[in-house]
């Protein structure tokens, strides 16, 4: 008899940094790690995607390191979508 494969829907969250006061360093999620923008390095995080609009970065996709949360971070647009 086979058994049945669970599929685990992997949760992502969003951040929207238009909500986040300060220079856009936010706690994930799912653990509460420190992720800074400043951290060119990666050591935190990892950038899995980047969607663009025209010439702006509109959202970035990151994985948290310590969890492994999927994070969708938006608020990268300077002016509201028409």
């Amino acid at each position: 008899m086979m058994k049945k494969a669970t599929l685990k829907r992997a949760v992502r969250y969003t951040v929207d940094l238009t909500k986040i006061d300060g220079d856009g360093t936010f706690q994930c999620p799912k653990c509460g790690m420190v992720i800074s923008p400043d951290d060119e390095s990666e050591d935190t995080y990892h950038i899995v995607g980047t969607r663009v609009k025209g010439d702006e970065l509109a959202e970035l996709v990151l994985t948290c390191k310590k969890c492994g949360a999927n994070i969708k971070l938006t608020g990268f647009l300077s002016s509201p979508e028409a």
